[in-house]
């Protein structure tokens, strides 16, 4: 019985845990789809996104080649 308290607990905190980032997508104006793992930040300074991919290195991206930014 505690096995079982135990897995819904750890299913829960997963899928908690798992609500807590969200994901974007950014267009880009030649046509392609960039999955960002976080929400992408902009350099005012420099004028270039600054994000992590989906194996977590940090990119950056000049601004004026993105066309929209979406939540996922």
């Amino acid at each position: 019985m505690t096995r079982k308290i135990f897995s819904l607990l750890l299913l829960g905190a997963t899928a908690a845990l798992s609500g807590c980032s969200s994901d974007y997508v950014m267009a880009t104006k030649d046509g392609h789809m960039i999955l960002t793992d976080g929400k992408p930040r902009i350099d005012k300074q420099t004028g270039l996104i600054e994000y992590y991919d989906q194996a977590g290195h940090q990119m950056q991206i000049n601004g004026d080649m993105v066309s929209s930014i979406i939540e996922r």
